[in-house]
């Protein structure tokens, strides 16, 4: 059984090479429909996972408050009512939310100037509590995190963020542990280097239009560092984001709701902040996604359709000039269902071979848009399987009307065409 479908698979080859143009054309509708589909499948992959490392960075079971900002006349109006976001925020909803488990708080520095002794920087500087890196998955390349007993002496320490400490350090850029007990320079305040964290995986700051961190360009010191060692504006809130670490027992969006009333009675009903909810962008990403691997499976569809009717076009073509050829086949002893097969084959063979190319077609254009466009691309290998048995499966099936017509062709009608 295996020799004869090695013996129809082999003649269906030689029988597609001496037609090289017209097959050529034909597998031209394939390679676009199967490349369309890979394409699609590896960029839609790669979203999904790019989306799932920059929630991560967030937090699924975060919820995060930010401090708004407002002109100086209006934010005298507005501390009428408000003292923007504080320690004491955070203090009622641990004392009153029974689902917050944690907190993690940051304050912006108000920077002039930043320096080493080789390079000067623009990067941000953050006072944060200890628990900010743990909560914005933070991990270590060389050194120490922040400790408790930085915090309560007001030390005068600092993490460097991995872009900030190759601005500022660039002749030891190929070991960050060089960089340890250096000094950077803030403003009037000299900070000692502890640690120097590892970059980030993905390289976008904003996700469903939130800007999420940019941590990378960073540098952190003890909030109460920041507090006692640097200037700061009086109207300026205490504290400019805050995250609450939920119970995994405890849906997010619908925490955020008794977040939300508990923020809104304590600021006197005014919204000077704003809320970010990761679970709620994870979903809200889901569905951007599907809408568009939906409308991308139709026009790959489309395609492969398209495709499809090519592969019956020639094989209509090839049962009209082989007609002689067939009755030939039928006079010497082969059955309605040899013919059949063997076009069939010729219609697997092409699938096939289309499907092939269409893969190879496929992971190059989803490099080439990915380079292009900064999307991040990912390879599927059940997506390449799964392109291929499509493609197999229709150009079989159209090829399965015009191997029934060549079957049943009569003998002698199709002896005596012309």
């Amino acid at each position: 059984m295996i020799k004869k479908y090695r013996v129809l698979l082999a003649d269906a080859i030689a029988e597609l090479s001496a037609q090289k143009l017209r097959t050529f054309l034909t597998l031209l509708g394939m390679i676009f429909g199967v490349g369309a589909v890979i394409a699609m499948l590896n960029i839609g992959e790669g979203a999904e996972r790019q989306a799932l490392k920059l929630i991560d960075s967030m937090g699924v079971y975060n919820i995060i408050i930010e401090s708004k900002e407002y002109p100086s006349e209006e934010l005298v109006e507005i501390r009428e009512e408000s003292l923007g976001l504080s320690m004491g925020d955070i203090n009622a909803a641990l004392a009153t939310l029974p689902f917050v488990e944690g907190y993690s708080a940051s304050k912006k520095i108000k920077v002039h100037d930043i320096y080493s002794d080789f390079r000067k920087s623009q990067a941000e500087v953050l006072g944060v509590t200890l628990s900010y890196f743990e909560h914005a998955n933070l991990k270590l390349s060389a050194g120490r995190l922040l400790n408790k007993s930085d915090n309560d002496k007001i030390s005068q320490v600092s993490v460097l963020g991995f872009d900030a400490a190759m601005e500022l350090f660039p002749e030891m850029a190929n070991n960050t542990e060089d960089m340890l007990n250096q000094y950077v320079k803030v403003n009037h305040v000299w900070l000692k280097i502890v640690g120097v964290l590892s970059p980030p995986p993905g390289d976008k700051n904003e996700f469903q239009g939130v800007k999420i961190g940019g941590d990378r360009y960073r540098i952190f010191l003890p909030l109460s560092t920041s507090v006692q060692k640097f200037s700061n504006d009086l109207l300026t809130s205490e504290l400019d984001s805050v995250k609450l670490n939920i119970a995994k027992t405890s849906d997010p969006v619908i925490a955020s709701k008794a977040v939300e009333q508990l923020i809104q009675l304590r600021h006197g009903g005014l919204e000077d902040y704003t809320l970010v909810i990761p679970a709620a962008l994870l979903e809200q990403q889901k569905q951007t996604q599907q809408i568009f691997n939906i409308v991308m499976a139709c026009v790959a569809g489309i395609s492969l359709l398209v495709g499809g009717i090519g592969i019956m076009n020639i094989m209509l073509a090839n049962v009209m000039e082989r007609t002689k050829e067939i009755g030939l086949l039928r006079a010497v002893g082969a059955t309605q269902e040899d013919i059949k097969q063997q076009f069939i084959a010729e219609s697997f063979a092409i699938s096939v071979l289309g499907g092939i190319l269409g893969i190879v077609f496929g992971l190059v254009l989803s490099e080439i848009i990915g380079f292009y466009s900064g999307w991040a691309v990912s390879w599927s290998i059940p997506a390449i399987f799964l392109s291929l048995s499509i493609c197999m499966i229709v150009g079989v099936g159209f090829g399965v009307f015009p191997a029934i017509k060549a079957s049943k062709l009569n003998p002698i009608d199709a002896l005596h065409s012309d």
